[in-house]
Order: structure tokens, then sequence, then C-alpha cells
């Protein structure tokens, strides 16, 4: 892994730390809506609006729209292309740390 970059093979629409949150915390639960998923990322409305666009438009979470007692109201679930995406991630994730493991062990 010499002279490769740490990041070499991770989904860089998954790895930014909002879009990291929505796909994990949709793959714990089935539907959240918007509100949930702000309130568990602790961000603002427009923040988790544009990363949970680019998130629906590579096609890792779907979004329903719909009103719920005349409000409107916003979920989201994990797509399996998602669910593929973050499964990888994991995968990869988990291989970089065993590396940096590794050498941290040999100095």
């Amino acid at each position: 892994m010499a002279g490769k970059p740490a990041s070499d093979g991770l989904d860089r629409l998954v790895h930014e730390r909002v879009r990291l949150g929505i796909v994990s915390a949709l793959a714990a639960e089935e539907r959240l809506t918007f509100g949930d998923l702000k309130a568990v990322l602790k961000t603002s409305d427009g923040n988790l609006s544009v990363h949970a666009r680019k998130l629906e438009n590579a096609g890792y979470i779907e979004v329903t729209k719909g009103f719920e007692d005349r409000k409107p109201k916003t979920e989201y679930s994990l797509t399996a292309k998602g669910r593929k995406a973050l499964e990888t991630y994991i995968d990869r994730m988990e291989t970089l740390l065993g590396e940096a493991r590794e050498a941290l062990e040999k100095t």
C-alpha cells in the first residue's frame, strides 16, 4: 500500500460525514423522516437537503414526499444500491484500519 493515498478505494460520495451519517442511519432504520435525520445528524435543513439530494441523485437513497395532517412530510430510505455502497465502504475502511494497526504495531 506504500505510495497510495489513505483514501484509495473509498467511495467519496459516502465518505463525507453527513452523507455517511445519512446512509448509516437509514441502514439501521427502514425509513426516517427529514426531521428524524436532522435530529440524529445535528445538522441544518440546508445541509441535510444538499447531502440527501446528492445521495438521491446517485441512487443511494429514495425520497418519498407526502403530507401528514396537512403538513409536508419527507421520508428517506436506503436503496439496494446504497446498502451495497455502504457495505463496500465499511469493508474498505476495515481494511485500511487493519493496515494502519499493523503499521503502528511495527513501530
